[in-house]
């Protein structure tokens, strides 16, 4: 399919069969994320591939931030919530933690990492989808908490910018809606300041 195709077709598809992904098609995906734009060529993502019982270092990382949130961490319902965050990467055969290490040089914003790093999943993304595969980008709190960098041997300065949960599709042909770039857009053909936009 070509990029425009790609990009209008792609859908996060969350539901996918625990078929093993060839090696070859992850370093696939790997490498598209190494393609992204970054400035002064910093390359400042990180990637670790979680399959079989690697998938255990992300639900343990998950299971201990899951705990504190309960002052009895021995209840029923500390329990359930432990168990069921430990779980949740088995929901996949396969996950791409992606993280942004930032390189502390003369020169390089830092901000423009965090955007290296999200053109690099995104490139992930599409690639997947060209694979015929299924992909779905997680975040939420837990993805940014310091239980993470501990357990993954990051850098307090370092951020987990996303876990990719891929596979074979279990659903296909999904519909997705976007607002109209029109209502986004500004157009701006003079120099002259920007009038209130209604």
């Amino acid at each position: 399919m070509n990029v425009s195709e790609a990009i209008r077709s792609r859908r996060s598809i969350g539901k996918v069969r625990q078929t093993e992904i060839p090696t070859q098609s992850i370093e696939r995906i790997l490498e598209a994320g190494t393609w992204a734009p970054n400035h002064r060529m910093t390359e400042p993502w990180k990637f670790f591939v979680h399959r079989g019982e690697g998938r255990g270092l992300l639900g343990n990382a998950l299971a201990e931030i899951a705990l504190e949130k309960f002052e009895d961490p021995g209840s029923p319902e500390a329990l359930k919530a432990v168990e069921s965050a430990r779980n949740q990467p088995l929901r996949a055969p396969v996950i791409i933690s992606v993280a942004v290490t930032p390189v502390d040089k003369a020169g390089v914003i830092e901000v423009e990492e965090y955007g290296a790093v999200f053109a690099a999943i995104q490139n992930m993304l599409l690639e997947i989808h060209s694979l015929g595969l299924g992909g779905v980008w997680r975040t939420g709190a837990p993805c940014f908490h310091s239980k993470i960098n501990e357990h993954f041997g990051l850098r307090p300065q370092d951020k987990m910018l996303g876990f990719i949960y891929l596979g074979e599709p279990e659903v296909s042909d999904l519909q997705g809606k976007r607002t109209p770039y029109q209502e986004k857009t500004v157009w701006v053909d003079t120099p002259e300041k920007l009038e209130a936009q209604e």
